[in-house]
C-alpha cells in the first residue's frame, strides 16, 4: 500500500532526477485581483512538456538495473507514458505503454518517437491495471503511475520547489487525475509550510474527489465525455485515496468551458500552451474568489493535439 512520502524520500528523488532536466519556473500572472496573486508553476517547460518526467525518472532511476532487464511498462493516458519512454531511453531499456484509444495523438506520437511501444487496451482494462485489479501478462516491470512509492516521491519534488520559490504561499491548486501528483506535492508542502492549503482540481464532467468528499467514502459516479483527458475518472484509486484525503483541504470542480477560457487566458497573457488538465488549476483559481493571498496553479502539461488547441483558441470547446 502506498504511504505519504517523507521529506527524505522527496529530497532523494529530487537529487536523483535533478541532473536530467532544468528546474521549472514559478511566474506571476497579473490578473488585476486586489486580494490575491496568481502564480504559475510551469511544468509545460519540462523536456516532455509535462510534470510526469519527475515521477517517471524517479521510478526508473531508483530501480535496480536487474529489475529492468526485460524493460519497463506503464499504464497511462499519455504524459506518464511519455515520461517513462524518456527515462527508458536514457538508460537504454525497452518500454511499453498501455493506453486507451482516444488518448491525445501528440502523446502517442511522443512515446513512439522516443522508442516506446504503445499497446492499446480498453478503458476498463486500463483502469483495472491502474487499480491493480488486473495486470498485463508480460515480463517487463510494470510501474503503477498512481500508487508507486517512487512516483509519489518524484512528484514531491514539485511541491518542494514551490515552497522554496514562494515561502509565503497560501494556496496550491493541483489537477487531480489518479492523485499521485496531488499526493506528492501536498506531502512536500505539508512538511515545509503550516499555512498553505492544497486543493484537488477536477473536470466537473468526472469529479470523483468531490463526490467522495461529499459522501465520506469512495463512490462510483456517472461521467460525461470531455476533451480533458488527464483528469477525471468514474472513481478513485482505493489504495491512494486515504493518503490523499489526509493531505488535501478540498476539491474544486471546473467545467470544460472554464478550462478552455483559462487555456485562452494563458496563451493571451503569458504565451503558455496548456492542455486541458494543465489549465484546470488556473480555471479553479478564477472560479473561487474566496481563495485569497498567494495562489500557485500547477500548470501540469502542454501536450495537446494541434486541432484541439486551434478549436480552443478560436473560442470553442474541442469534441470529447
Amino acid at each position: 500500500m502506498p504511504r505519504r512520502p517523507t521529506s527524505q524520500d522527496i529530497t532523494e528523488a529530487r537529487e536523483r532526477i535533478a541532473p536530467h532536466f532544468a528546474r521549472t519556473p514559478l511566474v506571476r500572472l497579473d490578473l488585476g485581483f486586489p486580494d490575491r496573486q496568481i502564480f504559475l508553476k510551469l511544468e509545460t517547460l519540462s523536456p516532455i512538456g509535462a510534470f510526469k518526467l519527475r515521477p517517471a525518472l524517479n521510478a526508473v532511476l531508483s530501480r535496480d538495473l536487474a529489475a529492468l532487464a526485460n524493460g519497463v511498462a506503464v499504464t497511462s493516458s499519455g504524459n506518464m507514458a511519455y515520461g517513462i519512454a524518456w527515462a527508458a531511453r536514457l538508460i537504454g531499456v525497452p518500454m511499453v505503454a498501455y493506453m486507451y484509444r482516444g488518448a491525445p495523438q501528440t502523446k502517442i506520437d511522443g512515446v513512439r518517437a522516443l522508442g516506446g511501444e504503445v499497446r492499446f487496451v480498453s478503458a476498463e482494462t486500463w483502469w483495472d491495471y491502474i487499480t491493480d485489479a488486473d495486470h498485463p501478462d508480460a515480463p517487463d516491470l510494470l510501474i503503477n503511475p498512481v500508487t508507486d512509492q517512487a512516483v509519489l516521491a518524484g512528484n514531491g519534488s514539485l511541491g518542494m520547489e514551490i515552497v522554496e520559490d514562494l515561502p509565503d504561499v497560501d494556496v496550491v491548486l493541483t489537477p487531480f487525475g489518479g492523485g499521485s501528483m496531488t499526493t506528492g506535492v501536498a506531502s512536500a508542502i505539508r512538511s515545509l509550510s503550516d499555512r498553505c492549503r492544497i486543493f484537488a482540481v477536477e473536470d466537473d464532467s468526472a469529479a470523483p474527489v468531490s463526490a467522495a468528499l461529499a459522501a465520506g467514502r469512495i463512490v462510483t459516479i456517472e461521467t460525461r465525455p470531455s476533451f480533458i483527458k488527464s483528469i477525471g475518472a468514474p472513481s478513485l484509486v482505493p489504495q491512494l485515496w486515504p493518503v490523499a484525503r489526509a493531505l488535501i483541504d478540498g476539491a474544486i470542480a471546473v467545467s470544460p468551458a472554464d478550462v478552455t477560457e483559462a487555456m485562452r487566458l494563458l496563451f493571451r497573457k503569458a504565451k503558455v500552451v496548456a492542455e486541458g488538465a494543465g489549465a484546470a488549476s488556473l480555471a479553479a483559481a478564477i472560479a473561487r474568489p474566496d481563495l485569497k493571498g498567494n495562489i500557485v496553479c500547477v500548470i501540469s502539461g502542454g501536450n495537446i493535439d494541434a486541432s484541439a488547441y486551434s478549436t480552443v483558441l478560436a473560442g470553442g470547446i474541442p469534441p470529447a
